[in-house]
């Protein structure tokens, strides 16, 4: 397999044949901001946070779906770039109901971690204040629709690591929403393992645990990775 050098931020990193910018990156230790991508999915390319600048291109490009190429310049952090991503969280906090005071994972929530990383400490924009529901109608999970982004890494985790493909999403635009099988209430599935891999996964307080403290609300999608690896090595077999 060919190794491909390029230069992000003045440094020199390599990349596998068919890496992405994004997974290049991390390899070398380099933030780029994300919400949406998770290594192991499939990368939607829905969030825009991780948006780069590439020499002799005059478009910005998503490094979790542009190839890696020898040669490429690559800027991750310019003025520009870090107003557009405060422009992309500000309008994500004015869509939903996010109040992180009362959120149950306040303190551990990505997009409130990179919202306080690009110094959003207001939003520009007149807040939606959406009539979202809650389903709490599983055993052990909830869903917000209130703090939702439609990231889809529940989908996809549901769907490429579980296999169940239990959660979808329905609607478009203003009316898009995360549901259960039919558009029925998740404690009525009947294709949902209840693996909990959807809750892992999700960035924001979206998808929780129900009757479980603050402190076990943590997050860590690096699970993904691992299960992958395993089921490579054929560990579990």
């Amino acid at each position: 397999m060919s190794v491909h050098t390029l230069e992000i931020d003045g440094r020199m990193v390599t990349a596998l044949e068919g890496e992405t910018i994004l997974a290049a990156a991390e390899d070398a230790g380099i933030f780029i901001p994300k919400l949406c991508a998770v290594e192991g999915l499939s990368a939607p390319g829905a969030c825009r946070l991780c948006m780069v600048e590439i020499a002799g291109q005059n478009k910005l490009r998503a490094a979790c779906l542009t190839r890696a190429a020898e040669g490429m310049v690559v800027r991750t952090e310019t003025s520009a770039l870090r107003e557009q991503r405060k422009l992309l969280v500000e309008l994500l906090l004015a869509e939903g109901n996010h109040v992180c005071s009362v959120c149950v994972v306040n303190g551990y929530c990505e997009l409130q971690s990179l919202a306080a990383a690009l110094d959003v400490d207001h939003v520009r924009f007149t807040p939606r204040y959406p009539a979202r529901t809650i389903d709490l109608s599983h055993e052990r999970f909830g869903l917000d629709h209130n703090r939702c982004i439609l990231c889809t890494r529940c989908v996809r985790a549901c769907d490429e690591i579980e296999g169940a493909h239990t959660l979808d999403v329905a609607g478009r635009g203003r009316t898009a929403r995360i549901i259960t099988d039919l558009a029925e209430p998740w404690g009525h599935s009947e294709s949902c393992t209840g693996c909990g891999k959807c809750v892992r996964t999700c960035p924001t307080g979206a998808l929780f645990l129900k009757n479980k403290p603050a402190a076990e609300m943590k997050k860590d999608s690096g699970f993904i990775r691992q299960i992958i690896a395993a089921r490579r090595e054929k560990i579990w077999i």
